[in-house]
């Protein structure tokens, strides 16, 4: 006999053969398991080797399986895995296992990853394409108020440098965007003390060009080296480059958005304020055709063609800037890039 109160879990027992079912514990005897009924006599038993004991399958009652044929049946899953676990055999089969690891939802997301990339990959940029096409010019000027709106109230300060030293640069700036496509007109030269940005120049979409005082500072009295850069500066509104990087950048917000869900207001100013920074810098493609426009845009201006690598060989000297070291390194100061550069003009003087 067999006391129910060390019962380790309850349930139904089924004499062989027969549907009838009677209130039972489970005990464990020593080396034996026992079925006992509320009265803790034995309804069954036998040892745990002779005992069969059915698998985990998700909720599924477990079966326990006496040697006379008789079986027992418990809903108290837990229980016997735990008492499976003290006996140093596994309680849980293979299909549990799997719906616990819940395989589909693995799939799913796996599925999503590469469904995401996939987009990132050929549908994004087939995106930003067609935008750009269509994207009126009321738009840019909207984008690039709120990016400088957001770069001044978080990153930008008001410049310092005198009114000679920007009327110098403000001079070889027009002359330089005169002959661009667009013109003079199209384009507005701003100052700002850089700060965290340090030493830069960027366009927005609209033709808004922004210098730091930091990279005036770190020219000198080079300033044929910062018409070239601002003539590199031309080149990326000219080619939309700007504009694209916006629109890739609001478009891997949304695709983040999208397969993330509901992220918060927070984080989603953080993703769409924080595109709209990032789009500040350029792939190398992009970065080599500005290169191209200030090469060009400055011989046709009659100014110093190698002006902009020299900047470059600036950044190499004085910041060890040898490669993108940063997310705001907008012009990288690699070695590759100035002599692609020197080799341009080269072949363009032969020409």
């Amino acid at each position: 006999m067999a006391s129910d109160n060390s019962a380790f879990a309850h349930g139904e027992w089924h004499p062989p053969g027969s549907s009838r079912s009677v209130a039972s514990g489970l005990v464990e005897a020593g080396e034996r398991l026992v079925a006992s009924d509320e009265t803790g006599a034995e309804l069954a038993g036998g040892s745990l080797t002779a005992i069969e004991i059915s698998p985990r399958v998700g909720r599924i009652s477990r079966r326990v399986t006496f040697p006379d044929g008789s079986l027992f049946e418990t809903n108290d899953n837990d229980a016997i895995d735990r008492f499976l676990s003290r006996k140093g055999r596994s309680g849980a089969g293979l299909v549990h296992w799997l719906e616990r690891f819940h395989p589909r939802l693995v799939a799913f997301v796996v599925a999503t990853i590469l469904l995401g990339a996939l987009i990132y990959r050929y549908a994004l940029p087939a995106l930003v394409e067609v935008a750009v096409a269509v994207t009126p010019p009321i738009v840019p000027r909207i984008m690039s108020a709120s990016t400088l709106e957001t770069m001044d109230r978080t990153l930008l300060g008001e410049t310092k440098l005198d009114d000679a030293r920007r009327g110098k640069i403000v001079d070889g700036f027009r002359r330089i965007a005169a002959l661009s496509a667009a013109g003079e007109a199209a384009y507005t030269l701003n100052f700002r003390e850089g700060g965290p940005i340090g030493p830069n120049a960027f366009a927005l979409p609209d033709g808004t060009l922004i210098v730091t005082d930091e990279l005036v500072e770190l020219v000198g009295n080079d300033t044929e080296m910062i018409v070239g850069v601002l003539a590199h500066e031309i080149g990326h509104v000219e080619h939309e480059h700007s504009l694209r990087q916006i629109y890739r950048a609001a478009g891997v917000a949304a695709l983040i958005m999208l397969i993330a869900g509901d992220i918060g207001s927070g984080a989603e100013d953080v993703l769409v304020e924080g595109g709209g920074l990032l789009a500040l810098s350029h792939s190398r493609a992009a970065e080599a055709e500005a290169d191209r426009h200030s090469v060009e845009l400055m011989m046709k201006a009659g100014r110093d063609p190698t002006a902009i690598a020299r900047f470059f060989e600036l950044l190499e000297t004085k910041l060890d800037d040898h490669s993108d070291t940063s997310i705001f390194s907008t012009h990288p100061g690699t070695p590759e890039r100035r002599k692609a550069i020197l080799e341009l003009i080269a072949e363009l003087r032969k020409g």
